[in-house]
């Protein structure tokens, strides 16, 4: 498949299809449903990914449409668990299939220390006929695709075969598709923040594993932070994941269903965003939710220009007060507008 950017004509990986080939990464406290409805205004094509949920606490089924509910513009939309109990991660894929999610992603990539006291994420990757197990169960209990988003290593299990062997025996127990983010973790000595940036990225070794696996998809997670990176990459890998480009700078992906995907160009603007924002906005109120709870992600669609910081000042402020309703969202998006932004 051919795709052209910016004069560019780049001949894509031939097993470039699906809405996995750009997807938005799952993220703590980002990429709630608030937020993963401001991206389907940027993208309507890109993978969506949930926060992690932790497998146990939908035990509690009093929580379930907290932790589960999601807007149908969100399809295609994937739901990461964590967990390491083979019987409760089948529970959850079950769920997963009834709540009409489009896919089940196991998380082998986090290296928090709550996580890690969890004996799931990362630290998994010491056991890999553990995790095997675990994504042979979700495979068994639902129609929906089992995917593994991982590292290349932790600590000093890190090696090209190691990582060969962790994916060829997922592989075999039924997994769909990896998404690995070029970076080792270090479990003890770095937080997460600094393991998302000091290890340093590794995409060879992605590179080798993906010429050793033709066969297998392969998606490619890190340091992606522009569609020039994203295209890059997608001459050899299957999928690129982007991470908090995405979050904190969502305009700047605004032409990726033009590039990646061959959709007509929309010329979007931080106001139709906004506008677009709206009528979920009307229903979340609706539904007893304050404005804040998605204005706080509206505020980073508007950066690098004159008056950004007051713009976003003022939202904030005025999203914030008690009873907040949609006249905010309203003139936020007329002040926009008035100045062609």
């Amino acid at each position: 498949m051919l795709s052209q950017y910016e004069g560019m004509v780049i001949e894509l990986s031939p097993k470039f299809t699906g809405a996995y080939r750009f997807s938005v990464a799952p993220m703590l406290d980002c990429t709630d449903r608030h937020f993963r409805v401001l991206m389907r205004q940027i993208s309507r094509k890109a993978w969506l990914y949930t926060e992690m949920i932790v497998a146990k606490a939908l035990q509690r089924s009093n929580r379930l449409n907290q932790l589960l509910d999601f807007d149908d513009i969100e399809h295609p939309i994937s739901l990461q668990i964590g967990g390491d109990d083979p019987e409760v991660l089948a529970e959850a894929a079950r769920l997963a299939d009834a709540w009409g999610y489009d896919e089940i992603n196991l998380n082998i990539g986090c290296p928090s220390p709550r996580v890690q006291s969890g004996k799931f994420g990362a630290c998994m990757m010491a056991n890999p006929d553990l995790v095997a197990r675990c994504v042979e169960a979700m495979s068994q209990a639902s129609p929906l695709s089992v995917t593994v988003k991982h590292r290349i290593g932790i600590d000093n299990l890190d090696s090209d075969i190691l990582l060969t062997q962790f994916v060829d025996r997922l592989a075999s127990a039924g997994a769909k598709r990896f998404t690995i983010h070029a970076r080792k973790a270090w479990l003890k000595g770095l937080n997460p923040k600094q393991n998302r940036t000091i290890p340093p990225l590794e995409y060879d070794r992605v590179t080798k594993l993906k010429r050793k696996r033709p066969e297998l998809i392969i998606e490619l997670n890190g340091g992606l932070n522009t569609q020039e990176d994203c295209l890059n990459a997608l001459l050899t890998f299957d999928g690129v994941m982007v991470g908090r480009s995405a979050y904190e700078h969502p305009l700047r992906w605004r032409k990726i269903d033009e590039v990646l995907f061959q959709d007509s160009p929309r010329n979007l603007t931080a106001s139709k965003v906004i506008h677009g924002m709206i009528p979920y906005a009307q229903k979340h109120i609706n539904q007893g939710g304050r404005l804040w709870d998605i204005c706080r992600h509206v505020l980073q669609i508007v950066e690098n220009t004159p008056g950004a910081k007051a713009w976003r000042r003022d939202l904030s402020l005025q999203a914030q007060t008690k009873n907040a309703d949609l006249k905010v969202l309203e003139i936020a998006a007329r002040k926009l507008e008035d100045v062609g932004l």
